[in-house]
């Protein structure tokens, strides 16, 4: 949380990390009405009388959309302490309604989201993580500010915010690969590749899309997968097999000669004997 000097901004109120409006911060004028009480609250020791001055809180300040915003994260982490995970949850995406776009709120969520074992959830807000820190890179420049200016300010951004981009990253990964149900893991995949473009994990995640439509037996999109695979490392052996068991399987399948993939895998897997 950011604290401005009081009186100079006398409210709470969302801004941005980039002054060009990407990553959403809260920011709170020192001194103010809303910063004084959330002292108070802070210094409470009691959890259940915490979450009910927040609640407090909350209803004082219903006004302020930000207020809202960053009171509603400061309850979802008091329901968490308090061990109601399921109210933690929920409280937390009432506050990415307003600031959709808060790293610290959504980094938030899913710490609560992996105690409760909620893979789909820590998956939904890793993406979003990585959406939100995309986003930098398509501000568009405000009139007043030079090129260089521009470029300055985005690049200290993403730097500041590129260890919360890794964490987003790395945790969407994991989920992938502890997915165990084929379709939901494709779907991941999809989202993952969209949400996270230089990851440096194509190798990885080509083998688990091959995996996955290989068990949905989508034969024409694994074979996709597969070609592109085999174009990147044309001694791919886990593409090979999979498209020489396609073939065998299904030999409308192939475009081409599945002769020379047969003999390659073939080939490749007595190396190993």
């Amino acid at each position: 949380m950011t604290r401005v000097p009081f009186p100079a901004v006398a409210v709470l109120f969302l801004v941005s990390s980039l002054s060009f409006g990407q990553i959403d911060k809260i920011a709170l004028a020192a001194g103010s009405p809303e910063d004084k009480d959330l002292t108070a609250i802070g210094n409470e020791q009691d959890p259940q009388k915490k979450i009910s001055m927040y609640q407090e809180y909350l209803q004082k300040y219903a006004s302020n959309p930000m207020a809202e915003a960053y009171g509603n994260w400061q309850l979802s982490q008091a329901y968490q302490a308090a061990g109601a995970l399921q109210k933690a949850i929920e409280t937390g995406a009432t506050a990415l309604a307003t600031s959709p776009r808060n790293l610290d709120v959504l980094t938030s969520q899913i710490l609560i989201a992996q105690q409760m074992k909620d893979n789909a959830k820590i998956f939904q807000y890793a993406v979003q993580g990585g959406d939100a820190y995309d986003s930098i890179d398509k501000a568009k420049k405000p009139d007043g500010v030079t090129d260089d200016q521009f470029q300055s300010e985005m690049s200290a951004d993403k730097e500041a915010n590129k260890n919360t981009y890794q964490f987003f990253q790395a945790t969407a990964f994991a989920v992938i690969s502890n997915e165990n149900d084929a379709k939901t893991r494709m779907d991941y995949i999809e989202k993952f590749t969209t949400a996270f473009p230089k990851s440096g994990m194509d190798d990885q995640l080509t083998s688990y899309a091959m995996l996955s439509l290989s068990e949905l037996k989508d034969n024409q999109r694994l074979i996709s997968y597969a070609e592109k695979a085999l174009v990147a490392d044309p001694e791919n052996l886990s593409a090979l097999i999979l498209l020489a068991n396609t073939y065998v399987q299904s030999p409308a399948e192939g475009q081409f000669d599945q002769g020379d993939h047969l003999r390659t895998a073939r080939g490749r897997g007595g190396e190993g004997r």
